[in-house]
């Protein structure tokens, strides 16, 4: 007879989640790292009770904002190469929706994140409950149908059994490389203190290790077939590359072939910026040594990449008429994209296999000596970019070029949404695999002070530093007050360029007039004057204003010897974006306008446009 231990269900719940593994290096460690919580009345008494009876085996951390505390955990799991990952838990209502834009972040991004929001009572006996939103023609509808769309998977447990099967599927999604992203289970509120007879098994300790797909052995000899067959092979290394851990093998296989390596925003630092055969960004935000050759190549690889439109320049980078895509993805919707020739596999499998089926064969040595001549000309261009300057509002780059002297290429560099993505996409120098954290998959505002926590909570013992925009912190800051308080040191570089700069520039090339992005553009009685330095003291962080690169390196260097988080602020220019590189990118334009900036840039638009391809 099967034995059983009576629960409530969120008891079976949190039991369930802190008897679940992976190894680490050879370490068994819990897959989950813990469970960020802002409690409310729909789950502080089901849920909040079930988290403090197993607080030692599964720590619950408290955060100041729910979008926050999710944009932490998505970070978390993505700094651990998906390895291992956090939950998140809200009562019923806003609580509960201020996570519908992390888990949409987390679902575009492939990112593992399991959210346990409050939901109706399933006996429906008090209904409308405090948060509840009624729908007129549905009863079964709740405000929680929204993480629908942007969940993986999505259950709501209306019985305490439910959890039981639910569980199942909810690791299966969260381990799985190609379908992993954001889970929701969601609780009724009733149902959390609702108990039930579970079986013990359903709480023995069961470790999960990554699923490694190997290639189809026709997929296989057909890339490898068109990669034999090149003139001028490329390399495109996407997030995938990190996830699989497969940077090394990466480097072996164009090492071995001498093909040269581009990187997406998601697969920067696949190789350090250093090696000789990294071209470093690709697309929209390209150096113009990677996107000169993504023009002329005759194969292009692409490994662990969606191939989304800043990665392809709105799908006119490519310009080989000839050329063929392999689709090296563990997920077949995005290994077949624009017709590639699809290499289903897991991205470290895949390259190996790759490696010894092309073993002696080489590219061609003029096209990878092109591809060395046009790095070391990049890195000249970069390092004018990043120069330093006396200029009173220096720009975004020169501001990169000072936190990479002060700081080196072994720290961890976080940022998301603005201008600052493009421009640390071309110049910065990463280091280690995952030394540089991009979320620009969703390019969500908010994101980087709570991710910067996240990374920090994955790890403990780097330097996570975070750039950026006034924009972007006015959004969403209050996890430096977190940061803080958990002991988790960040160093936080603020530019303010005193609205949305990198709109603002877009706004421009587009033939439009400066309307609503920087503050003196906006309708305003008073021109605000933010004190940056003043609001981030006042939430426990060490703040400063500096005036010059010069200050801010200076700054830089003492901050390395804080015991808590910094944040300094410095002035920048809104107008100046790197010149060199970058490629076109499919914004629309008004087809007609009573302002003829906007006709000139329609007729500009109309012939880039030719330069799409479709169907190839």
């Amino acid at each position: 007879m099967t034995k059983t231990v009576r629960l409530t269900m969120a008891q079976a719940l949190t039991r369930f989640l802190s008897r679940q593994m992976t190894e680490i290096d050879g370490k068994k460690v819990p897959i989950f790292g813990g469970v960020w919580a802002i409690f409310g009345h729909g789950n502080v008494a089901g849920i909040g009770e079930a988290l403090y009876q197993v607080r030692d085996e599964l720590p619950t951390f408290r955060a100041h904002n729910e979008q926050a505390m999710a944009h932490a955990a998505i970070a978390y799991g993505k700094a651990n190469f998906r390895r291992r990952f956090m939950a998140a838990t809200t009562s019923i209502g806003p609580g509960a929706l201020n996570m519908v834009t992390a888990a949409a972040l987390a679902h575009v991004n492939r990112l593992p994140v399991l959210f346990l929001p409050g939901d109706v009572f399933a006996n429906r006996l008090p209904d409308p409950v405090l948060q509840q939103a009624e729908d007129f023609s549905d009863g079964t509808a709740s405000v929680n149908d929204c993480f629908r769309p942007v969940s993986r998977y999505f259950d709501r447990i209306t019985r305490p059994e439910q959890i039981i099967p639910a569980l199942n599927r909810a690791m299966q999604v969260l381990t799985d490389p190609a379908e992993c992203g954001p889970v929701t289970l969601s609780l009724c509120q009733d149902v959390q203190a609702e108990a039930y007879d579970y079986p013990e098994t359903l709480f023995a300790e069961r470790v999960w290790t990554p699923r490694r797909l190997r290639p189809d052995r026709h997929e296989l000899a057909a890339a490898v077939a068109a990669l034999k067959g090149a003139r001028k092979p490329l390399v495109i290394a996407g997030g995938g590359v990190l996830y699989s851990q497969a940077s090394g093998e990466l480097a072996k296989l164009v090492q071995g072939a001498g093909i040269p390596v581009c990187e997406t925003q998601g697969g920067k630092s696949s190789l350090p910026d250093d090696h000789p055969l990294n071209m470093a960004a690709v697309g929209v935000t390209g150096t113009s040594a990677a996107n000169r050759l993504a023009e002329e190549a005759d194969v292009v690889l692409a490994v662990g990449t969606r191939l989304q439109d800043f990665t392809t320049g709105s799908w006119a980078l490519f310009k080989n008429a000839g050329r063929t895509i392999i689709g090296l993805n563990t997920q077949g919707f995005d290994a077949g994209k624009h017709w590639a020739l699809p290499l289903v596999a897991d991205a470290s499998e895949g390259l190996a296999e790759l490696s010894t089926a092309l073993k002696g064969w080489k590219a061609p040595s003029a096209w990878t000596d092109n591809a060395l001549k046009g790095k070391t000309e990049w890195q000249a261009a970069a390092a004018k970019a990043t120069a330093s300057t006396n200029a009173a509002y220096p720009s975004d780059a020169q501001v990169i070029g000072a936190v990479q002297r002060a700081m080196g290429s072994g720290v961890t560099l976080l940022h998301a949404a603005g201008g600052l993505p493009g421009e640390l996409h071309k110049l910065w120098q990463a280091g280690a695999p995952g030394s540089y954290h991009a979320e620009y998959g969703f390019s969500t505002m908010g994101y980087e002070i709570a991710g910067g926590l996240g990374v920090k909570m994955a790890k403990p013992d780097q330097e996570v530093v975070v750039m950026v925009g006034d924009g972007s912190y006015l959004m969403l800051n209050s996890e430096i007050a977190t940061s803080v308080m958990l002991g988790l040191k960040l160093t936080i570089v603020l530019l303010d360029n005193r609205g949305y700069g990198c709109i603002n520039r877009l706004q421009m090339a587009t033939g439009g007039a400066n309307f609503n992005n920087l503050l003196k553009d906006a309708r305003h009685e008073v021109m605000p004057d933010v004190d940056f330095a003043a609001h981030a003291a006042s939430l426990g962080a060490v703040a400063e204003k500096v005036a010059s690169i010069a200050e801010l390196e200076t700054a830089l260097a003492k901050a390395k010897g804080n015991d808590k988080t910094t944040v300094l602020v410095i002035d920048t220019d809104p107008l100046v974006s790197t010149e060199a590189g970058g490629h076109w990118w499919d914004v629309a334009v008004p087809e007609v306008s009573s302002r003829p900036q906007v006709n000139a840039a329609r007729k500009v638009y109309e012939e880039k446009k030719l330069m799409q391809s479709f169907g190839d």
